[in-house]
């Protein structure tokens, strides 16, 4: 009996290693020797891996269940089954068991104590190498069918890798053909496209009429339309501010909000805050981004705020107290909005406004509820996210009703197993997407073999 697992990341990997707990190169139902192969398309195993948390690998997070499925933005319950079987702290056992320590930092986020990906992945490896997997590197699966009648007179099959019993026909790039007896997808979804996820999955799966639901790219930045003044403060790193966004039409529903830390970048905006935010929106049509950069403040206490700063300081210009508020390159271009915004509402006349010159006496109450205003709803218009080069996961994959939670086989396609980011779920950033791919891995594996 032969399976093969296509995929040579952390969902295939762990699929790989949970073949061993009940096969043994042994398959009691069949009575003869079985044989798992992986199949991978890059030189090496766990390349997306070895790029993870900006090389340190955020293997997981430290926290338990239930928060956990908290963080999963996508189908949630469908992990119910293969987070029990194999757990974060399962991963974590196994992991510091093949010799890489791990430590938690903030957010629960778990690292390899060297802050090395390469460990993490070397682990893995011997992991797999003591489960007895044949690993092929640089072979990559161009298609997969399933055969109605094993054809005996098939070429190009070595007689390890074939058997009467062979449901699955699988080809690859360099003129191979592979019959299986089970098959496991995990070939991981779109984002990151170097590292060899290219959506070979949902080809495969849509080949044998299997629902895939349409993609996104997620836990990214996004592009907003004045990208000018986000280049001026391309670095700038606003920390502790709170963000909401939704449709300029309609201002009274927030599509979401969140607080923590936000970064400018040559594009627009990125940082924690917007990634996570990334895994909720996907339509740009009018949508708008509004940042509170006084959170801890009420619209009341910011204006007293701002009154007892004008009272002490009655002698400077409006630039001296903005400064004091805002980070030195926002402020600039914080002051020209609130000049645009002076002259539209003709608080000021333009041929005579040069907001930087004007001294605090000469700023009156309605102007004073406009920078506190501005500074409350700081606004950037969301023109699109960026590709998935850019992307940690992939939103959308194979529809979860497809497939049975408590051993990842489809539903309709017997022996046909899906693991990972393949899978149409995904959470938020800090280690639980590697997580999931690690859990729906290991149940597909271990459950390749159940009688």
């Amino acid at each position: 009996m032969t399976t093969v697992i296509i995929g040579g990341g952390p969902a295939g990997i762990l699929a790989s290693i949970a073949t061993s707990k009940k096969n043994s190169n042994f398959d009691e139902k069949v009575s003869k020797p079985s044989q798992v192969l992986l199949l991978e398309k890059n030189e090496k195993l766990g390349k997306k891996l070895f790029i993870s948390g900006k090389g340190r690998c955020n293997l997981t997070n430290n926290v338990d269940e239930t928060e956990f499925l908290k963080n999963v933005v996508r189908n949630p319950k469908f992990l119910y089954s293969s987070f029990s079987e194999f757990s974060n702290m399962d991963l974590k056992s196994l992991v510091e068991a093949n010799g890489c320590p791990l430590k938690v930092e903030r957010g629960n986020r778990v690292f390899p104590v060297s802050d090395k990906s390469y460990d993490v992945i070397d682990a893995l490896k011997k992991a797999v190498k003591a489960s007895g997997t044949k690993v092929k590197l640089n072979t990559e699966v161009v298609s997969i069918k399933k055969l109605d009648n094993y054809n005996k007179n098939t070429k190009n099959i070595s007689k390890s890798e074939s058997s009467e019993t062979s449901q699955f026909e699988i080809k690859t790039k360099n003129g191979e053909t592979i019959l299986a007896d089970k098959v496991i997808i995990a070939t991981g979804g779109l984002s990151y496209p170097a590292t060899g996820s290219t959506g070979d999955g949902y080809k495969f799966a849509k080949a044998m009429k299997i629902k895939v639901i349409d993609q996104h790219p997620s836990l990214v930045p996004f592009n907003v339309k004045e990208v000018n003044e986000c280049k001026d403060m391309q670095g700038l790193t606003l920390k502790n501010v709170a963000i909401k966004i939704f449709k300029s039409n309609n201002l009274k529903k927030v599509l979401y909000s969140d607080f923590g830390e936000l970064l400018f970048t040559h594009f627009g905006v990125s940082g924690p805050i917007i990634l996570s935010a990334s895994c909720y929106i996907n339509d740009f049509d009018n949508m708008v981004l509004g940042i509170d950069l006084k959170p801890a403040l009420s619209y009341e206490q910011l204006d007293n705020r701002l009154l007892r700063e004008f009272e002490e300081n009655n002698k400077k210009s409006l630039k001296s107290i903005i400064e004091k508020l805002l980070p030195h390159s926002l402020v600039d271009i914080f002051l020209k909005r609130l000049e645009n915004e002076l002259v539209v509402s003709n608080e000021k006349a333009k041929s005579s406004l040069n907001i930087s010159d004007l001294k605090v006496t000469e700023i009156s109450k309605n102007e004073r509820k406009s920078i506190v205003n501005l500074l409350k709803d700081f606004r950037f218009t969301l023109i699109g996210k960026r590709g998935y080069d850019e992307a940690i996961v992939t939103s959308g994959g194979i529809d979860t009703k497809e497939i049975n939670p408590k051993t990842m086989e489809c539903k309709n396609v017997k022996g046909l197993y899906f693991a990972g980011e393949v899978l149409d779920i995904d959470a938020l950033t800090g280690g639980f997407n590697i997580q999931i791919a690690c859990s729906t891995g290991y149940t597909a594996g271990k459950n390749i073999y159940a009688i």
